[in-house]
């Protein structure tokens, strides 16, 4: 699933061709990727809209379409969100095609159909941003707060930080790779995990997500940026999927375990 580093990457990449473009016509190929009406009101409620700025919070990709109104859109497993070149073959799985104003369209591919787009009025979408936990790139990111939070969980830390109530944007990898760098078992109970360690992992995810976004994101098999092309962070990725591989800091065979129902790495002897 893309998480923090690779939806940042795409809305940066929108960022620049999206806004100030008109929406003329909006064609839904897959009705169960669109959320909380039907395709045709999907499709009517967008047309002859303008979109504003786009942004993220968490893993969602938002567009302001004035007035108080969004489209949100997350990507699930498998979802791309593209703005082709003219002349660019349409890809494979499309789902949602937009077309622009100026000559441009805004397309939606998803192999599994796990992601979802839909419509929210300024309520909504204060319910929506109430329901998430803390940017950790953001200044409320802070020792104080993450240590306050931690003291009330019995849950593992890794788990703990991958709650999208708690922390948002950070997932299975670079979970991992930050606690790996703060030096901190997975596996420990939040709570127990001191005011020092809450410093480092504090400092990891930032440093870990940060340079993540500098290499546009991880790419496994599905995740695609705006234009199309792979992330480059994974081959900097220090333990995960490096499973019986040689720690980068002691030498010993990195440890995979399961967490959650989803796959941790670490090494044992590193991170206490």
């Amino acid at each position: 699933m893309p998480e923090l580093p690779e939806v940042e990457t795409i809305v940066r990449d929108l960022a620049g061709s999206v806004p100030g473009r008109g929406i003329q016509e909006v064609e839904v190929f897959h009705a169960d990727l669109i959320e909380g009406e039907t395709p045709a009101e999907f499709a009517r409620a967008l047309q002859g809209r303008r979109v504003g700025a786009v942004t993220r919070r968490a893993k969602n990709i938002v567009f302001d379409l004035g007035r108080g109104d969004r489209l949100l859109v997350n990507l699930g497993m498998t979802g791309r969100l593209l703005v082709p070149g003219r002349g660019d073959p349409a890809p494979t799985h499309l789902g949602v095609r937009m077309r622009l104003t100026r000559g441009r369209e805004l397309l939606y591919a998803d192999t599994r159909r796990f992601g979802r787009l839909w419509r929210v009025d300024e309520a909504g979408w204060r319910d929506f941003d109430g329901r998430l936990g803390v940017e950790p790139l953001s200044d409320r990111f802070t020792v104080e707060h993450l240590y306050e939070m931690t003291r009330k969980s019995r849950v593992a830390v890794k788990t703990w930080l991958m709650d999208q109530a708690r922390v948002v944007g950070v997932g299975n990898i670079y979970a991992s790779e930050a606690l790996f760098r703060a030096r901190v078992d997975p596996r420990r109970p939040a709570s127990e995990v001191a005011r020092e360690e809450v410093e480092r992992i504090r400092e990891a995810v930032r440093e870990v997500l940060q340079e993540a976004i500098d290499f546009r994101g991880t790419t496994f098999l599905d995740y695609r940026d705006a234009s199309g092309n792979r992330g480059e962070f994974y081959d900097r990725l220090r333990v995960y999927d490096r499973d019986g591989q040689p720690c980068t800091r002691c030498n010993r065979p990195l440890l995979r375990v399961v967490q959650a129902n989803r796959s941790t790495f670490f090494c044992e002897e590193c991170q206490r």
